[in-house]
């Protein structure tokens, strides 16, 4: 600072037409070509203490945003609530009523959660009922299946559950296992589209040994038809006390198993339909 006042020599004279031009009205700019004093230090040493004219201020298009925030927060009002009322960053909320004190909540805390809850619940609701309807229609869409839709199903999801035969292991014999009541009711239509005769099915129930079995063995004898003579002893899967099972409740039934009898021929068939499907699924791209 001595180097610049001492190339101004006459510093307080400068500074003294300085303050009289800045209280004429003259920017900072305006001042410098005037006095030529191109020290931009030296500049704002001469103008100290005198606030720039009117004119020079450039307008905050946010400080009608400012105001209306702080206007808010004294109301109470949260930053992410300001944030959703004025469209503004949340930096920006705090930034402008941070030295503002923080307001009382405006319910308790006991009134907050509940508050939460209800607002989570109506989301959920919105959700299962969104779920709902995109599922009924998309059920409207199938209608009735045709016998070579079904037929093609059946492959599919046979090939999908079903037992395979491996080289290593010859089982050419139809044996489907499956926990879904609605894979059971397709897989024994199927069954009937291929007029394979009831007797030749058995039926066997597999579940844990501390589930309901009894009520599981009712259910599956009611949902295929209650062809009880038709049932093999259930097999009771042992309980690993380290194991946490999810599969409880009274939903849980284990799984069914269904066994066609002298069904090689017909497992030859659903392996060549199969393979009939994979080719014209390739030819279609």
């Amino acid at each position: 600072m001595a180097h610049a006042q001492g190339k101004y020599a006459d510093f307080e004279g400068l500074r003294e037409r300085a303050v009289t031009l800045r209280r004429a009205g003259f920017s900072l700019r305006q001042i410098r070509d005037e006095l030529q004093v191109h020290n931009k230090e030296t500049l704002q040493r001469l103008v100290e203490g005198e606030p720039p004219p009117e004119w020079t201020k450039r307008p905050n298009a946010k400080d009608d945003l400012r105001d209306r925030a702080r206007e808010l927060r004294q109301q109470g009002w949260t930053y992410n609530e300001i944030q959703a009322e004025l469209g503004c960053s949340k930096s920006s909320v705090s930034l402008w009523v941070r030295d503002l004190p923080h307001p009382e909540p405006r319910c308790t805390p006991e009134e907050q959660r509940a508050r939460m809850n209800a607002g989570l619940a109506r989301l959920r609701a919105s959700q299962d009922r969104e779920r709902e309807e995109t599922k009924r229609a998309a059920a409207a869409e199938i209608g009735e299946l045709s016998d070579r839709e079904l037929f093609l199903l059946g492959v599919g999801l046979y090939w999908a559950e079903g037992a395979k035969d491996k080289p290593y292991s010859r089982r050419e014999q139809v044996l489907f296992v499956n926990s879904d009541p609605g894979m059971i009711s397709v897989f024994l239509a199927w069954l009937n589209l291929l007029q394979v005769e009831r007797d030749r099915l058995r039926f066997r129930v597999m579940i844990h040994e501390s589930a309901d079995v009894a009520a599981a063995e009712r259910y599956w004898a009611d949902h295929i038809g209650g062809d009880s003579h038709l049932f093999n002893k259930t097999t009771l899967k042992k309980h690993n006390p380290k194991t946490v099972r999810k599969n409880v409740g009274d939903n849980y039934r284990g799984c069914l198993v269904i066994y066609v009898r002298q069904s090689a021929d017909l497992y030859r068939r659903i392996e060549g339909a199969w393979y009939g499907i994979v080719l014209g699924a390739d030819s279609a791209t």
